[in-house]
């Protein structure tokens, strides 16, 4: 009995946090006391500049040799790869009407690693959940972002273009911060103790202020609209993508922080980007909406639930 409640107490300080931060959003949303123009300025402040200052402070204070999985990497970007292949495959024939199937399978596949996938991470393993996390972030960011445009663009029947994509990599603020803290880190560079110290406050309010943000955006009313799809990429994004993420890594051997990595970043919600991209493409923005509001909710459950079953098998 003792193991078990020690168990479900892991599992809920891991996700209990996120709960409580997005249920606070919702809250103050509802109170009037977060506005749009909040919501919308402070997304775009943790989304251009904090965000990028905690991926660079965190990697550029560690030793990326000593820290950086290469064998973990390399299996989250397949192992993404498969399964939106696999998603793509699948959508062809049940996903109606065709322009929505794009939605769907970004839906499923693309987690918002960068604020729940990164919190659930540094609330399970702290500095070290933090610093192995980062470069895995960055990387698995750049391909989803390339493959969110090329299925939402095969569906809608629009044509991107390389250079495009690649200028929307580029100009990436995530993947900038991450590629400026790479030669810091493996020069092993001192930074300014004050140019250090103010990179950290900046850094520290990234993952309260984005879950605030991220609560008071949600619109839990939309859901009756388009619930057949959205019920589908919910279960495709909370169950079959950490499913079979999580047991692919178990069977090839993953154990302790590397599968904790795999399968709280598999089992983040889908990503608000996603909504962003959705509208500006014109695609149907309206089922976006509802896949982030319900994946977010859903995913505080079955991401406890994932934690007890590998916590109890000693596992992570």
């Amino acid at each position: 009995m003792t193991n078990f409640l020690s168990i479900l107490g892991f599992s809920f300080s891991v996700t209990g946090p996120i709960f409580v931060l997005l249920g606070l959003g919702v809250l103050l949303r509802r109170t009037g006391m977060l506005t749009d123009g909040f919501i919308e300025g402070g997304s775009k402040l943790v989304f251009t500049i904090a965000l990028p200052t905690l991926l660079f402070i965190s990697i550029a204070r560690t030793r990326i040799a000593e820290s950086a999985n290469a064998g973990m990497i390399a299996y989250g970007l397949l192992a993404t790869l498969a399964i939106y292949l696999a998603l793509e495959w699948v959508a062809k024939y049940i996903v109606q009407p065709e322009r929505d199937r794009g939605v769907v399978v970004q839906g499923a596949f693309r987690s918002n690693f960068g604020v729940i996938g990164l919190a659930y991470c540094v609330n399970a393993y702290g500095d070290a959940g933090l610093a192995a996390a980062s470069l895995y972030l960055g990387l698995v960011t750049i391909l989803v972002n390339i493959l969110g445009v090329i299925t939402l663009s095969r569906s809608l029947h629009r044509s991107q273009g390389a250079g495009r994509i690649a200028r929307g990599i580029a100009t990436n603020p995530l993947i900038i911060g991450i590629l400026l803290a790479l030669p810091v880190s493996a020069l092993e560079i001192r930074l300014p103790a004050l140019a250090l110290q103010s990179a950290q406050y900046v850094a520290d309010m990234t993952l309260p202020l984005a879950l605030l943000c991220t609560g008071a955006s949600l619109n839990f009313r939309s859901l009756r609209s388009e619930i057949a799809s959205t019920a589908l990429a919910t279960v495709g994004k909370l169950v079959l993508v950490p499913l079979v993420l999580t047991a692919g890594a178990v069977a090839l051997g993953f154990r302790g922080i590397e599968l904790g990595i795999l399968m709280l970043m598999a089992s983040s919600p889908s990503a608000a980007a996603g909504y962003v991209m959705v509208r500006a493409m014109g695609g149907n923005a309206a089922l976006a909406a509802n896949i982030i509001a319900l994946t977010t909710l859903g995913s505080l459950l079955t991401t406890s639930l994932g934690v007890m079953l590998l916590r109890s098998g000693g596992l992570i």
